[in-house]
């Protein structure tokens, strides 16, 4: 396990820059070692797919490449407000507006509901695996040990794609609240420039100063973040409260008229996997288990009690949103505060929009520790370059890291707009969630050398069911033949087969340390089907971008990736009483039970 002893003893300054510190694989040691890296990447590859991590190297051996440790300093009530400051803000008051207006109309709560219910489902997945491998990984981890390498791999590329994404667009947002908090236009404080393409001519060096001003705060520490997070949270939530009380006494229900639907029943979902990104902010809760306390006990309570909290809010506020104003009216970048001065409250909307930007810095703060975790242990793995993995040992925080994606984020957020940039961050999102829900599945009836090959077959065949029939449902409903019913029965009854026939005829191989999923598996079958139907109501042209990130990123795996991993791998440094003691200090300190 890495101790700041370990760094002390290596005699190693955290403040360095070499070839070494970058690429420190016999791969990359010259160029004749990588040109013969690259005639051995077939056999390499295969390696890496068919490879495994394990618990103990996740949350205990791979902390080594850190130099220093991360501190153990937060409680399940410090996860909720950390949990509840980077969703509320992030979403409701960012999206709610454009969705409304473009997509649900009036119906918007129910596209909430929808994806609160998706994403709630996959807090439930998020809580059993954070408890059973506490690393500062999250869904990267939990991949890595159940999914292998190359899928693991993919959700790194998505995850940072989502975190550098997800914080540009927040950067984006606290810009059109700071211009509806002076009385000016939503773009006023951006600079116009005719020469590039729409999407990508607004330019925005406000949003680039807050993404740095935040991500300086978080490198201070993860205690000292998490209070001055849970102080502003508690404002939040006077602000919410006033939001509600102030917009359903200006509630008129011929609002909500003529129809409920103006965008029909695809409207509500296609605004669901967009507004999905609202709740994205409960995955950085799971990747702050190696600086909880007690994660057995703190981490299940902290993720599933702020998103029901969470869920419950969104709903809220977006009917009482479109209760307010029509939604064919409402302002897509600072919805709540024009929606007040439009009922005559002008003075709320500064209220408002003062909430909204502490939302969203609250979010931006949050945001910036949990995306630097999320990148530390990716590049544990060496993925990524491992002078990333570095943790400072005087703040205990990981800074290059944390350096590395707000430069990303800031230049993504200088040039391009929110509707670019949430549709990305939604499919990645989807995607990720996905995967974790499968992970899931196959952590409970598959374990290798204790598994026989007859209830394998039958979990990989009722497994493959249900994604079949979820990917076939999501294409259907977005066909020509969504307004038949056939199709509906047909897919829904072969994943009620697949379901059932896992529940039924495969035998589960693992019980759960600390916390468990209750109804499995049918929570975890129903958010993988759900994540999946939300992801197909996104439009084309997210997929293309999405496909054209996942080409890239595949690129970046074989001519890097996959030579840098195998030689961790198989490294001497990872020797079998390295191992071993990580599992004894895993049972021993790392999971401590309820």
């Amino acid at each position: 396990m890495a101790s700041a002893e370990g760094g002390q003893e290596a005699g190693r300054r955290y403040w360095r820059w070499s070839k070494a510190d970058f690429f420190p694989e016999p791969s990359f040691r010259s160029w004749r070692a990588y040109s013969g890296a690259l005639l051995s990447t077939g056999p390499r590859l295969r390696d890496r797919v068919t490879s495994r991590s394990s618990e103990a190297v996740e949350a205990g051996t791979l902390l080594a490449q850190s130099e220093n440790p991360l501190r153990r300093c937060l409680t399940w009530v410090d996860l909720a407000f950390l949990g509840f400051g980077s969703v509320v803000g992030s979403g409701v008051f960012v999206l709610t507006g454009q969705e409304a207006r473009f997509d649900a109309g009036p119906a918007i709560p129910l596209a909430y509901a929808a994806a609160g219910f998706s994403a709630l489902l996959s807090s439930f997945c998020y809580a059993e695996l954070a408890t059973e491998i506490p690393s500062a990984g999250g869904s990267f981890s939990y991949l890595r040990v159940e999914l292998g390498d190359l899928a693991a791999f993919l959700a790194a590329g998505n995850i940072l794609l989502e975190a550098v994404v997800g914080a540009a667009g927040l950067g984006r947002s606290w810009t059109s609240y700071l211009a509806a908090l002076i009385g000016r236009d939503s773009d006023a404080l951006r600079i116009h420039v005719r020469a590039l393409a729409d999407g990508f001519n607004l330019l925005d060096p406000i949003a680039v100063v807050v993404l740095c001003a935040t991500s300086a705060l978080a490198v201070s520490g993860a205690r000292l973040t998490s209070t001055i997070n849970s102080v502003a949270s508690v404002i939040g939530i006077a602000i919410i409260a006033f939001v509600l009380g102030g917009g359903f006494a200006h509630f008129d229900p011929a609002n909500l008229g003529p129809s409920f639907f103006p965008f029909g029943a695809a409207g509500v979902f296609r605004a669901a996997a967009v507004v999905y990104w609202s709740y994205t902010g409960f995955d950085m809760v799971a990747t702050m288990a190696e600086e909880t306390k007690n994660p057995g006990r703190d981490v299940p309570l902290g993720l599933i009690s702020s998103m029901s909290a969470i869920t419950a809010v969104y709903c809220a506020m977006s009917l009482a949103l479109v209760g307010m104003q029509r939604y064919s009216e409402i302002d897509a970048n600072a919805a709540y505060s024009v929606a007040f001065a439009a009922a005559g409250m002008k003075w709320a909307r500064y209220v408002v929009a003062l909430g909204a930007l502490k939302g969203m810095t609250s979010g931006l703060l949050v945001g910036a520790l949990g995306q630097a975790r999320y990148t530390t242990q990716i590049a544990r793995t060496h993925m990524i370059p491992p002078y990333f993995a570095l943790v400072h040992p005087g703040t205990g925080t990981p800074i290059y890291a944390t350096v590395a994606v707000t430069i990303a984020a800031a230049c993504i957020a200088f040039f391009s707009s929110l509707d670019v940039l949430a549709s990305v961050s939604s499919i990645s999102t989807l995607f990720i969630f996905a995967l974790v829900a499968v992970a899931l599945l196959v952590r409970r009836y598959y374990v290798a050398g204790a598994t026989s090959p007859a209830q394998l077959r039958t979990f990989r065949a009722f497994l493959a069911l249900i994604v079949f029939s979820s990917i076939g449902m999501s294409v259907y409903y977005n066909s020509g033949y969504a307004r038949r019913w056939p199709g509906y029965v047909a897919f829904g009854a072969l994943w009620v087969a697949g379901t059932a026939g896992l529940a039924l005829c495969a035998k589960q191989q693992r019980a759960p340390k600390v916390y468990g999923v209750p109804l499995m598996p049918w929570l975890p079958a129903m958010s993988v089907a759900t994540n999946l139907f939300l992801m197909g109501s996104l439009g084309s042209l997210a997929y293309m971008r999405f496909g054209i990130c996942t080409a890239a990123m595949l690129v970046y795996y074989v001519l890097f990736g996959v030579h840098a991993t195998y030689d961790m791998a198989h490294s001497e440094d990872q020797t079998t009483s390295a191992a071993n003691a990580a599992i004894d200090d895993l049972e021993q300190g790392k999971i401590v039970p309820v």
